[in-house]
């Protein structure tokens, strides 16, 4: 009943006139900025970061949460219309959603996007209000080893359900844990890797980083594989579902929530499992499975349900922990941190009005992305055809202006440079960003918590296993090393389609995009 007050009084918040537009221009600007090819919501929230500096806390984040879920659907819009999707989550949408666009139901496609965003966003943000606070009351309890060993296990988790290769992930981690060392150490007041420059000696602000690995890395990789191509022209229509399609998706879209806010919530969260495990779920319950991989609407509906939910999920973990699971949770973790604003245990009750005034705005966001989005889509498809060469150019101008209006220094500029080479390096040899950007947030933390733990216990290592939760933990961490050697001794199982042709499972879909 605490919860339903609380949301009440966030709902005071998030419905002023002015809260409400800042909402609107961030799911248009989530929106606008996700839909060009490449983009994701990552790179839409870390380009759009400068652009709250200024505003009330409670008003940033609001736009914040129109950003998320516009940036959302635009990656869903450039993978059903372009075949490119803007993030890992988007990549099952890119399966049955472009068949239906080359075959000219695009319009429904998007609708099939917007409705199942809506509504998976919707049932997981109801279960984050009635989980996020008593979650956040029980971690009030865990001390510093139970800290540290969370997040060890969110680097290890990140590092395993990524890319094709652990080698890769735990070098991005590494690189990223590196970054994270630049500058002066909290508890000596040591240099560490400043290279004998007072202007590093603050550290590298996590918004250039977020900036650097995303948008310049990715604008320098494009640029680099460049062709002078124009966007294709894609007929999108009027957004229309008929009869037919809506008694085929509405399950879908009840069913995505269940499968995306569960694995969203967890250390080791993310989209990219469970929008898989939809597409499989929904092709088996199906009465068309003929049809998916040549365009079935469920396969477009239950994904898209599955990543919002995920969406709504990854907030649990990002509010009550502290722990960002995606790269748009790292990016929002940035955000708080750069209004000085720790989230964990005790955020809902030092910020009440802020993390209320979000959650209220989440439910307002998603409504707002229904009512534009769905007579917008022909808008969003022109925006593909704006020339890469002008693109790219316009997102490393965007993202110097903003890394400059961090600090006011041309020595940002320096090192936003660098870190987009290093962006860029790590996309040639395959190495995924999100690794490396949890590293640099996480890693300050986790060296704390560790220094925390060792001086409770008069430096023992066993101090770090002390208590019954860490235990749990790293036996939890046991596990997610040990699964590549216990699953070689499980059967392989392969769900067969009725036309005989076999389903990959999870480890078997190769991603889009190598981030």
């Amino acid at each position: 009943m605490d919860s339903l007050n609380s949301l009440l009084d966030g709902f005071g918040t998030a419905l002023t006139p002015l809260n409400l537009l800042f909402a609107a221009i961030g799911v248009l600007l989530g929106t606008a900025i996700g839909v060009l090819p490449g983009i994701g919501p990552a790179m839409a929230c870390a380009l759009l970061l400068p652009v709250t500096y200024g505003l009330d806390p409670t008003a940033a984040f609001i736009m914040f949460a129109g950003i998320y879920y516009g940036g959302m659907f635009g990656g869903s819009t450039t993978s059903i219309l372009l075949n490119t999707p803007g993030e890992s989550a988007a990549v099952v949408a890119a399966i049955d959603g472009n068949p239906m666009a080359r075959a000219g139901r695009g319009a429904q496609a998007l609708a099939a996007a917007a409705i199942g965003h809506f509504a998976g966003g919707m049932l997981g943000t109801i279960a984050l209000v009635a989980l996020a606070p008593t979650v956040a009351a029980w971690a009030v309890d865990i001390g510093a080893p139970d800290y540290f060993a969370l997040m060890v296990l969110a680097f290890i988790a990140v590092t395993s359900v990524l890319g094709r290769s652990r080698v890769r992930g735990f070098a991005s981690l590494l690189i990223g844990l590196t970054i994270g060392l630049v500058g002066l150490d909290q508890m000596t007041g040591q240099q560490r890797l400043t290279f004998d420059s007072l202007l590093l000696a603050d550290g590298i602000d996590v918004v250039i980083v977020a900036v650097g690995l995303f948008a310049i890395g990715e604008a320098l990789w494009v640029a680099a594989h460049l062709r002078r191509t124009s966007g294709e022209s894609i007929p999108v229509g009027r957004p229309w579902l008929g009869r037919d399609e809506l008694r085929r998706t509405w399950k879908p879209w009840l069913r995505g929530p269940f499968i995306g806010f569960p694995f969203g919530a967890i250390p080791a969260g993310g989209a990219e499992i469970p929008t898989f495990l939809s597409y499989v779920t929904e092709k088996r319950l199906s009465k068309h499975k003929a049809q998916f991989g040549k365009g079935a609407i469920e396969g477009v509906a239950g994904p898209e349900s599955t990543a919002s939910a995920s969406a709504a999920g990854t907030l649990v973990s990002l509010l009550t922990l502290g722990l960002p699971t995606t790269a748009v949770a790292a990016v929002l973790l940035a955000a708080f941190q750069s209004y000085g604003i720790q989230p964990g245990p005790l955020l809902f009750e030092r910020e009440p009005d802020l993390v209320w005034g979000l959650i209220a705005s989440l439910f307002v966001g998603m409504v707002l992305l229904l009512v534009l989005n769905l007579p917008l889509a022909p808008v969003w498809a022109k925006l593909l055809r704006i020339p890469r060469q002008y693109l790219y150019a316009g997102i490393l101008f965007f993202a110097a202006v903003g890394a400059y209006a961090v600090g006011g220094q041309s020595v940002d500029l320096v090192v936003l440079l660098v870190i987009g080479l290093i962006g860029l390096v790590m996309r040639r040899y395959g190495l995924p960003v999100l690794p490396a950007v949890i590293g640099v947030i996480l890693g300050p933390a986790a060296e704390q918590q560790l220094r925390r733990a060792l001086q409770i216990s008069d430096g023992s290592v066993l101090g770090l296993v002390g208590t019954p939760f860490s235990v749990t933990v790293y036996t939890v961490i046991a596990l997610l090393l040990a699964w590549p050697w216990l699953r070689r001794l499980l059967p392989r199982r392969r769900a067969v389609a009725a036309d005989g042709a076999s389903v990959p499972d999870a480890d078997d879909a190769e991603p889009a995009r190598r981030d």
